[in-house]
C-alpha cells in the first residue's frame, strides 16, 4: 500500500501509463511490414485454400451427420463455409472503419 501513498510513485505510475497509451495510439498508422502477410491471409482464406477448406469441412460434417443421423454437422460445415467467404471482408470492413 506504499506505492499507492507514495506521490513520487504514483506520478511515475500516471507518466508510465500516458506513454503507453501514446504508443498504442500511433500504433495503427504503422506495420506496412505486415501488409504482405495480410494479403496473403486473405487470400487464402477468400481463395482455393479458403473453399477447399470450407468444402472439406461441410463434407466432413456430412459424414459425421449420417453416420449419426443428424444434420447439426453438416449445418456446422456450412457455418464454416460462410465464414470463410465473408469473415474476411467483415473483418477489413470494421478494422478500416475504426482506424
Amino acid at each position: 500500500m506504499n506505492f499507492i501513498k507514495n506521490p513520487a510513485a504514483r506520478k511515475s505510475a500516471l507518466l508510465v501509463g500516458l506513454m503507453a497509451a501514446a504508443a498504442t495510439a500511433s500504433a495503427s498508422t504503422e506495420g506496412s511490414e505486415f501488409q504482405a502477410l495480410y494479403d496473403m491471409l486473405v487470400g487464402w482464406s477468400e481463395g482455393y485454400l479458403g473453399k477447399a477448406l470450407a468444402i472439406a469441412a461441410f463434407l466432413t460434417g456430412a459424414i459425421v451427420g449420417f453416420a449419426k443421423s443428424t444434420a447439426m454437422p453438416a449445418l456446422v460445415g456450412v457455418v464454416f463455409a460462410v465464414v470463410f467467404s465473408i469473415g474476411p471482408g467483415i473483418i477489413s470492413g470494421m478494422m478500416t472503419a475504426v482506424i
